[in-house]
């Protein structure tokens, strides 16, 4: 059942995020991190086999920065609380 119930969680929380980077707008959890949209300019690259030129298109990039609490918590090993919850690990399904 709580697995279940983490996964809805974890489901409305990316999609979520996916349509509102979608849409152009920015997300930002205070001490998590921000979501935004970063553009990436057209270029010319190189193909590897051959080194003959080619045209990379402009395009957007899913960008992410983290968030001082995140940091915090990875760098000095810190346990937070969420809603009453000790956080010392996390699971990842």
């Amino acid at each position: 059942m709580y697995q279940k119930r983490s996964w809805k969680g974890y489901w409305l929380f990316t999609s979520s995020v996916i349509d509102a980077i979608g849409e152009g707008k920015e997300i930002s959890l205070i001490g998590f991190g921000n979501f935004s949209i970063g553009k990436v300019a057209a270029r010319t690259g190189r193909n590897p086999r051959t080194g003959e030129a080619l045209k990379i298109a402009a395009y957007n990039q899913p960008k992410f920065k983290v968030g001082q609490k995140l940091k915090d918590a990875v760098n000095k090993k810190q346990n937070y609380h969420f809603l009453g919850w000790q956080i010392t690990s996390a699971l990842v399904y």
